[in-house]
């Protein structure tokens, strides 16, 4: 089934923000990982309020990137 980055973008900030950020948030060297989470999780919804195709697409692929 194909999806789009309407319908994928939310569910990863949704992934990084619910099920990343608390494991990130709980070790003390998880600070600056912690820390690039958010501004990423800030600059996706600010592209999508703004409609911003590319930066959408940038937020969507870094997102993607981290990891447990």
């Amino acid at each position: 089934m194909t999806t789009t980055l309407g319908e994928d973008l939310p569910k990863e900030m949704a992934r990084v923000r619910d099920e990343l950020l608390p494991l990130y948030d709980a070790i003390p060297t998880g600070v600056f990982a912690a820390t690039l989470m958010r501004v990423t999780l800030d600059e996706a919804a600010k592209a999508m309020a703004e409609g911003d195709l590319p930066a959408m697409i940038a937020a969507y692929q870094e997102l993607k990137g981290f990891e447990e």
